[in-house]
């Protein structure tokens, strides 16, 4: 059994060390390229079920060595969130300030423009993400996060504004399928839905941010402004804490660097579980992880049904509707009656209980549970804010009905429509096509994201409420059968023991 001490070097044999941990890699990536096309057998399987057992031997990890790294991971999710809702409550005073108030085409590019920004940071993130490292591809989101914020905080009118959202956008399009493979990366098998969950709680403890902060905006004059300056300090933060964090051993193993993963192992895990999960990492990355994928090799080779049941997965998650909530939730209370700052407040605290909810059921009930349950959730909920639209319930009862409604939407969103689809496509790509795999299916996301921001409020206006919430709910019942009929289960695997079962035949 490896100790702590074993990773220990002494001045004088240090060299010696490393370059023994550099061959046994060589060695096994070398046999995996000869091998690699025949590898996938039964007895690999047992092999990789025995590796596990290997480690249950001795127990499982500290979740405590790699919750820091998880924690400033999430910062972007925090950033994610906040720019989610940072217009929801500054949209009415900001309009008036740069001269487009009443015009809800403008409105809505406010919004959608953020969202372009998003989509084409998030066909570049998986080629940022393999190319220079997760850390360094966090630090490069917040890049233009930081100018960005500066660039909305001081503009003039429409179209300063408009910069700044795609500055923004960029930066959160590489965000999010950068944030889901390094926590499936450094995460050890046993709490991994846990922390995919915190990534859902600090969205929601952005967008939480994002509404608090905002109340003053209607009373105190240029108050939007200081929203968007708020932003840039979690940016700056991300950016400067990434660089003490560990990068992924994933990453480092598919570039010819095993003694650095190694290094990174044992911070993340300690030396006791390091020569067990290099095994395991050496048996999942097969073929030659040098050359690139391309894109076409993703949406028509092998691969391409793993990718449309991802793609799918996220577009069903936006035609929900969730996002049309969080962007224009403080519009919809008010013609409800309701006032929009304690109704925003009670959006947050419900998607923060869901988010909880989702943290402590993950790694308990499993993925795909969560997903049947979260969907069906939502469309009960929009039934209800479809029926509170319609003639057969009293004008008493409709502001209960449309309120609790989308409380109820919210809440059962969080609990797994929400976290679960970035963890569990992280979790079920191979290693070699993971990060460009990822960047495919969120620019699916951003794209259906794009439009339900730019027409949800003109659609309202054009087909009612009724009609709207009934399109919305039918989505999440496809959803339900869509998740029954592809998703698989993957609580309590390890990545390796993913990839060797779901790897599609050559």
């Amino acid at each position: 059994m490896l100790t702590a001490e074993s990773f220990v070097f002494g001045s004088g044999d240090g060299a010696y060390n490393n370059m023994a941990m550099r061959g046994r890699h060589l060695d096994a990536y070398s046999m995996y390229k000869r091998g690699s096309k025949d590898y996938i057998n039964a007895n690999d399987k047992e092999q990789a079920r025995s590796l596990n057992g290997a480690g249950k031997d001795i127990g499982n990890p500290s979740w405590n060595r790699s919750f820091p790294h998880i924690l400033v991971a999430t910062l972007s999710s925090l950033l994610f969130g906040y720019h989610l809702g940072v217009v929801n409550e500054t949209l009415e005073s900001m309009s008036h300030d740069l001269g487009f108030h009443g015009n809800t085409m403008a409105e809505g590019l406010v919004v959608s423009t953020c969202l372009g920004g998003a989509f084409v940071g998030s066909l570049f993130s998986g080629s940022i993400a393999d190319g220079v490292g997760r850390r360094r591809a966090f630090q490069l989101c917040a890049l233009p996060m930081i100018i960005g914020s500066s660039m909305s905080a001081t503009a003039k009118n429409l179209w300063g504004m408009l910069l700044g959202r795609l500055f923004v956008g960029s930066g959160m399009g590489i965000g999010p399928p950068v944030a889901a493979l390094y926590v499936t990366e450094v995460s050890p098998a046993y709490v991994r839905g846990t922390y995919g969950s915190c990534t859902q709680i600090a969205t929601c403890l952005g967008l939480m941010g994002a509404l608090f902060i905002g109340l003053p905006a209607k009373e105190t004059e240029g108050w939007w402004r200081i929203c968007f300056w708020v932003s840039a300090v979690p940016a700056a933060m991300l950016a400067l804490f990434m660089e003490f964090s560990a990068e992924s051993p994933h990453w480092l193993f598919k570039r010819g660097r095993g003694a650095d993963a190694e290094a990174e192992f044992e911070k993340l895990l300690g030396g006791p579980y390091v020569k067990g999960a290099m095994a395991e990492l050496s048996k999942s990355d097969r073929g030659d992880e040098a050359d690139s994928v391309r894109f076409s090799e993703l949406l028509y080779g092998r691969h391409r049904k793993v990718i449309f049941i991802g793609s799918t997965l996220f577009a069903l998650q936006q035609l929900s509707g969730i996002n049309a909530v969080f962007y224009f939730s403080s519009t919809v209370f008010k013609n409800a009656g309701v006032p929009s700052e304690s109704a925003n407040i009670c959006v947050g605290i419900a998607n923060l209980i869901g988010s909880f909810v989702a943290l402590l059921l993950m790694d308990k009930l499993g993925r795909k549970l969560l997903l049947i349950g979260s969907f069906s959730g939502m469309a009960v909920a929009m039934g209800l804010q479809a029926t509170s639209a319609s003639s057969l319930v009293s004008s008493s009862n409709e502001v209960y009905m449309s309120v609790g409604g989308m409380l109820l939407f919210v809440l059962t969103f969080a609990m797994g429509a929400g976290p679960v689809p970035g963890l569990l496509l992280s979790e079920m790509f191979p290693s070699r096509i993971r990060a460009k795999a990822m960047s495919i299916c969120m620019a699916v996301h951003w794209v259906i994201n794009f439009f339900v921001g730019l027409l949800f409020l003109r659609l309202l206006e054009q087909i009612g409420p009724l009609v709207l919430n009934t399109i919305f709910g039918t989505f999440c019942l496809v959803a339900v059968i869509f998740v029954k009929k592809n998703v698989l289960e993957t609580k309590g695997k390890s990545l390796q023991e993913i990839e060797i079962a779901f790897l599609p035949p050559e």
